[in-house]
């Protein structure tokens, strides 16, 4: 072997093993997760050190009220505004991946505290987009906005349920997550500015889609606390058989 297919092949077994130490507490399931993670992987390599974690998070918690801000300006003066928006879900995109992983990459993990920042962080960014939604949009087409909100909480819910009972921790609804609706977002944000109103009608199959994937992960839900459970009885029972045996 050459020196330089030797030093190819020790730098993509360097780069397989960062992989699999900043994302070994998750699993991926969506359609972007190798160009999301070899990005997320080369990011967190060059982040200086002075962006810790908690940087990141804020720098995320930014991308949300620009999308917000995105909103509030398409309503008040002109919807090209709204274009704002793309680049603060790029912004959030960008804070809200690496937080989590910048700190697995340095070894600074904190899983519980960084857990429960992420999922509160993430809610508080949601309102923020139903609330620009609520702002934009006009007659009765502004309940979207509570039904958005209300059925992501839904689907937070049901991921949260989801790790409680397999112990493996996922935010993706099969093919979809995060990254997804964010270029989903960024797409309807695109057409209204292009076509006015269209938010109106893609608001409306937006909340009816997460409306059917929550239905859909909720059944999956209960088929998995159903197994959990007749897996914990059979296991009482045989520790109870062993017990009568021992005496």
């Amino acid at each position: 072997m050459s020196l330089k297919n030797e030093n190819e092949g020790l730098e993509r077994s360097g780069r397989l093993e960062t992989k699999s130490r900043i994302f070994k507490d998750r699993k991926r399931t969506n359609v972007l997760r190798k160009a999301e993670q070899s990005a997320i992987s080369y990011l967190v390599a060059r982040m200086p050190a002075f962006i810790t974690p908690n940087v990141l998070t804020g720098i995320g918690s930014f991308g949300g009220l620009v999308v917000l801000l995105g909103f509030y300006l398409g309503a008040l003066f002109d919807r090209s505004f709204l274009l704002l928006g793309i680049l603060g879900l790029a912004i959030n995109w960008f804070g809200d991946s690496l937080d989590g992983r910048i700190a697995y990459y340095r070894n600074i993990p904190r899983k519980w505290y960084g857990f429960s920042l992420d999922i509160i962080m993430d809610w508080i960014n949601t309102v923020m987009m139903g609330f620009g939604f609520l702002i934009y949009l006009t007659s009765w087409h502004e309940l979207l906005a509570y039904f958005f909100v209300a059925l992501y909480g839904w689907a937070m819910i049901i991921s949260q349920l989801r790790y409680k009972i397999t112990d493996k921790y996922t935010i993706d609804a099969g093919a979809l997550g995060p990254t997804e609706v964010r270029f989903i977002v960024a797409f309807i944000i695109v057409m209204e500015v292009v076509v006015p109103k269209s938010l109106n009608y893609f608001s409306i199959l937006i909340v009816v889609v997460l409306f059917i994937v929550n239905i859909s992960d909720t059944m999956r839900l209960l088929k998995l606390g159903d197994e959990r459970d007749r897996e914990e009885k059979s296991a009482k029972r045989e520790k109870e058989r062993n017990e009568k045996s021992a005496v």
